[in-house]
């Protein structure tokens, strides 16, 4: 009785492909089909990066260098960029791989506490008789203020 099962759950030795065989190739085609389309697309967008490539530009390479191309050898695919005042490099193009947008406008903070003395505009609460206090109504002023909040 035994015998007879085993029998029919071995494979038959001229069987056909398997389902897991199927399953396994179907698989192994969508992965490099992934792989294969993953790389096109970032093909093209470094493509499109590099038509925007022109003198004067800031950028920054696959290595972290930050600077400002100067010239473009189309025939060496080289370019020459400025990373500070005076200082060239000349890098390979597929190693500029960003174009960096200009920062958006930050308020400078002057180097001395002239920005502590800077008389600016009080709250209208703020401004209510705090400027002529003695320290004896500050004290009862914020412990009014206190009370309010409970």
């Amino acid at each position: 009785m035994f015998g007879h099962i085993s029998a029919q759950a071995q494979p038959q030795a001229g069987g056909g492909i398997d389902i897991m065989t199927i399953l396994l190739f179907v698989m192994l085609g969508v992965f490099i089909f992934m792989m294969f389309r993953r790389n096109k697309k970032t093909q093209q967008q470094q493509a499109k990066l590099q038509s925007e490539f022109a003198p004067g530009i800031e950028v920054m390479t696959s290595f972290g260098l930050f600077g400002r191309i100067v010239s473009i050898d189309e025939a060496e695919n080289k370019v020459v960029l400025e990373l500070s005042p005076g200082n060239l490099a000349t890098v390979h193009r597929q190693a500029v791989n960003k174009i960096v947008e200009p920062a958006a406008e930050t308020h400078a903070v002057p180097d001395d506490a002239s920005a502590l003395t800077a008389e600016e505009p009080l709250a209208p609460e703020a401004k209510a008789g705090t400027a002529d206090e003695t320290p004896d109504e500050t004290l009862r002023r914020l412990n009014d203020e206190g009370k309010k909040d409970i």
